[in-house]
């Protein structure tokens, strides 16, 4: 407690220097504090929320994931049928423009559909393999045809990495131009991006829905420090806070100037291997890993109570999760028995972990503590959060604990980034079974829901028997934000509806 206390003290000392005077000043302008700066605007050359929840705001979708994070409905395409053989969709574009003024049209929604597919760099080809073809027939009239019927197309659609840009602009810009400052499809336009600082984003007088925007503008600033970052918010120099600490939350539910909301999410917390790297690439050594941690006291420890323990990659209450699924019990004797038998005896281990992040620094202990006990040595290296998705992606690590949330409603997405062999090995795993690969690939094809749901049980039972990662425990979304602040919420797949907030 007293390095905890200590590290507020030297917070609160950092907090009047932490944020500049900006923009925000102006009524109407919500500021909101989160961990890392955005990496790009251009949605197909990015997984993390930290992008995606910004630029959600930015540019719109053909079709949405509602509050309830449950259904479908209109988005930029205000209609749409299938045929019946399941292969041709045909959406009715809306009569909107972009952010520039331009018309958006079927053109534009098309191209986006063909590159988020074909683009070299998009990190999700793979889910958008099955579009044959994407033509404009008119203006308004996007017809796209299948190469084979597809159960979670139209989910696939309201993926935010698949946000309608504009074709003109991004032909004109370039990619790297229209990643820092794009054309906006959205509630929001991105004034300016001060890059490891804040994005400043005002609103967008085009957006189809201009109208239902309150809000003249938000800014989402950088404070990677969590303990900071709730200082803001209390002192006032912060409207609002991403990611509050689980050992915080009772503390600020006492503030009377403050509301914390805790909503429910799709969030699985787990603990990433890098197969690539030597033991490591052995089943019996990933199943002695699982082994050696336990679950339930990362549970009580670190999310005091707010988590539950995960067995599955597919987070409960999602479609086709599997409750019964194996969840092995802690038993280091047996893990360190395990290891000894793969010829890992004395495993030693660099463990990355997000330096700032009260909760992954905990876990980090925790974890060290307990795979001591099965004779495994984890070296904790701390780095700053900018860093850490840059060391992951080059396989920079041997183990780090990192976390998901659903983007869309269908589990095909996250079960073929995860698992499928995908562009991004295997969600930075370098996991690899032919068999799940397969089995992957039928499951986006079987229309038939019961099968289907009996594909997915497979494929979360052939993940826990190989280990693709181990799974930590499911938590809910936890914000914070001033009493004047109304309609601060996110859906369980963790869009911020911020056409709908207010700032009083």
């Amino acid at each position: 407690m007293t390095n905890r206390w200590k590290s507020i003290g030297l917070a609160a000392m950092l907090a009047a220097l932490t944020l500049s005077a900006s923009y925000a000043e102006a009524a109407g302008v919500l500021t909101i504090g989160r961990r890392e700066d955005s990496t790009t605007f251009d949605p197909i050359k990015t997984a993390q929320n930290i992008d995606n929840w910004v630029f959600s705001n930015v540019y719109d979708v053909l079709i949405r994931v509602d509050k309830t994070g449950t259904k479908l409905e209109p988005g930029l395409a205000e209609s749409w049928t299938v045929s019946d053989d399941g292969l041709t969709y045909t959406l009715k574009i809306r009569d909107t423009k972009f952010s520039d003024g331009s018309p958006l049209t079927a053109e534009d929604a098309a191209f986006s559909l063909l590159r988020i597919r074909d683009d070299p760099a998009s990190l999700w080809s793979d889910s958008y393999k099955v579009i044959d073809t994407a033509v404009a027939t008119d203006a308004h009239t996007l017809t796209i045809k299948l190469k084979n019927p597809s159960a979670p197309f139209l989910s696939t659609l309201a993926l935010p990495n698949a946000s309608v840009i504009s074709k003109k602009g991004m032909e004109s810009l370039g990619a790297e131009a229209y990643g820092e400052k794009p054309i906006a499809s959205g509630a929001f336009v991105v004034d300016e991006w001060r890059r490891g600082d804040r994005v400043i984003l005002k609103k967008n007088p085009n957006f189809w829905e201009a109208d239902r925007v309150k809000l003249d503008g938000v800014e989402w600033i950088s404070v990677p420090d969590d303990n900071t970052r709730m200082l803001n918010v209390q002192a006032g120099e912060l409207d609002a806070a991403i990611f509050v600490p689980f050992s915080r939350v009772e503390e600020l539910k006492k503030d009377p100037n403050l509301n914390v909301d805790i909503d429910a999410s799709t969030r699985e917390d787990h603990l990433l291997i890098n197969h690539a790297h030597g033991a490591l690439g052995k089943k019996e050594v990933r199943q002695a890993l699982d082994l050696a941690i336990d679950k339930k006291a990362i549970v009580d420890t670190v999310t005091f109570g707010q988590g539950t323990v995960a067995n599955s990659y597919i987070p409960k209450g999602a479609l086709y999760y599997y409750a019964d699924n194996l969840q092995r019990p802690y038993d280091p004797a047996k893990a360190k028995e395990m290891l000894a038998a793969a010829g890992a005896s004395d495993l030693t281990l660099n463990y990355v972990v997000r330096a700032g992040d009260e909760v992954d620094e905990q876990t980090a202990v925790l974890v060290q503590q307990q795979l001591q006990k099965a004779g495994i040595t984890a070296n904790l290296q701390k780095v700053d959060p900018s860093q850490e998705w840059d060391m992951l992606v080059a396989g920079d690590y041997d183990i780090s604990v990192n976390y998901w949330t659903n983007d869309i409603l269908d589990p095909d997405q996250k079960t073929t980034f995860v698992l499928g062999h995908d562009s991004n090995n295997n969600y930075l795993t370098n996991y690899k079974n032919e068999a799940v690969k397969e089995l992957v690939a039928k499951a986006r094809l079987e229309l038939d829901p019961k099968k289907r749901e009996e594909m997915y049980v497979n494929l979360q039972r052939m993940a826990k028997d190989d280990v693709n990662w181990i799974d930590l425990y499911y938590s809910p979304y936890i914000n914070v934000s001033r009493k004047s602040i109304e309609n601060f919420h996110q859906n369980p797949l963790g869009r911020f509806f911020l056409e709908d907030t207010v700032k009083n």
